[in-house]
C-alpha cells in the first residue's frame, strides 16, 4: 500500500481524507454519506479514511483534535478542512469547487 504522503500527493484528483475512529459515534453516523459521495464523485475525488487509533502520526501530523474531521488535499496541499460531521450536499459541492471536469 502507498504511503499517506503519497497518497495525498496525487496529482489528478483531488484526495479528501477522512481522519475517523472505529468507536466515534458522529464518525459512523458520516460512513453512509462519505459512500455516497464517493459514488457521486467517482473520477472526479479520491477519498481516504484514516483510522487516527492506527494512525496516529499522520493524525498528530495535521492537528487532528477531534473526529471525524476532513482535509482535502491537492498535489499534497490542504485546501480545505472541516472538523464535525457535514452534509453530504454540502460536501459535494466543497469538492466539486476542487476537482476539474473529467474528460
Amino acid at each position: 500500500m502507498a504511503s499517506f504522503k503519497e497518497l495525498i500527493q496525487s496529482p489528478d484528483v483531488p484526495v479528501l481524507v477522512d481522519f475517523y475512529a472505529d468507536w466515534c459515534g458522529p464518525c459512523q453516523m458520516m460512513n453512509p454519506v462519505i459512500e455516497q459521495v464517493a459514488k457521486d464523485l467517482s473520477g472526479q475525488v479520491k477519498i481516504i479514511k484514516v483510522n487516527v487509533d492506527k494512525n496516529q502520526a499522520a493524525a498528530a501530523k495535521y492537528g487532528i483534535r477531534g473526529i471525524p474531521a476532513f482535509i482535502l488535499f491537492q498535489n499534497g496541499e490542504i485546501r480545505w478542512r472541516h472538523n464535525g460531521g457535514i452534509d453530504g450536499n454540502q460536501l459535494k459541492q466543497v469538492l466539486l469547487q476542487h476537482s476539474s471536469p473529467v474528460q
